[in-house]
């Protein structure tokens, strides 16, 4: 029997990464004020996160933010994922810009610097028989290299697309940036926004076979 799986993300990204592993999931819009939690988190501990400590932070406040939604009328019973990402460069960490100043000042100085981190944290609820089971979570990152001959021209015209603006270090791996990234070195589903090898241990780690969760199978 299927087990469901429950992700608290809108991401077209994570969505079709999961679909592309034979997964359906159930989406749930988190709500989640991603600047303000991590503003309490940093205030709490007296200094800044890192970018690991913030995808961590996040992807468990999305999972856990969604547990009382019901879906079709009915409780959550299956298992519930939370996601996010962040890019580190040059010693900073970065979300979405929102802003095409911001996106296009962004890719300036990674085109200038060349290489960077995208890290992606998972937080995975156990939540069959809708209460909480058990959780776990972790993180991935990859390394990636951008071309080095860039132009003004080309990046312009990419900020002008306005598809970095709303996705992690402003730029997507599956979409028109794919031509400006040179190497990656790592989980290369990590990139897109979600480490499918890391779901499947945190999965089995809960005791479910990984192809339990596959709505669609080939025979």
């Amino acid at each position: 029997m299927t087990v469901p799986l429950y992700l608290a993300s809108t991401s077209p990204a994570r969505l079709a990464l999961l679909r592309a592993a034979g997964i359906e999931p159930r989406l749930i819009s988190p709500g989640v004020d991603e600047d303000a939690a991590v503003a309490v988190e940093q205030e709490r501990l007296g200094r800044p996160l890192d970018a690991p400590e913030t995808v961590a932070l996040l992807a468990r406040a999305k999972a856990e933010a969604v547990l009382d939604t019901l879906v079709d009328g009915e409780p959550i019973d299956g298992l519930v994922l939370g996601g996010d990402s962040a890019f580190e460069f040059d010693g900073e960490v970065h979300g979405k810009p929102h802003e095409p100043a911001v996106a296009l000042d962004r890719w300036r100085r990674m085109a200038e610097i060349g290489h960077g981190t995208l890290w992606s944290g998972h937080w995975l609820i156990d939540h069959r028989g809708g209460a909480v089971q058990a959780a776990a979570g972790r993180t991935a990152h990859a390394d990636l290299t951008f071309a080095d001959d860039l132009v003004p021209d080309e990046l312009d015209a990419y900020i002008g697309s306005g598809e970095p603006l709303e996705v992690a270090g402003a730029f997507t791996i599956d979409g028109l940036a794919s031509a400006f990234i040179t190497h990656i070195e790592g989980t290369p589903s990590a990139v897109v926004g979600l480490s499918v090898p890391v779901l499947r241990d945190l999965v089995r780690g809960f005791g479910v076979p990984w192809h339990d969760l596959w709505t669609s199978r080939t025979r």
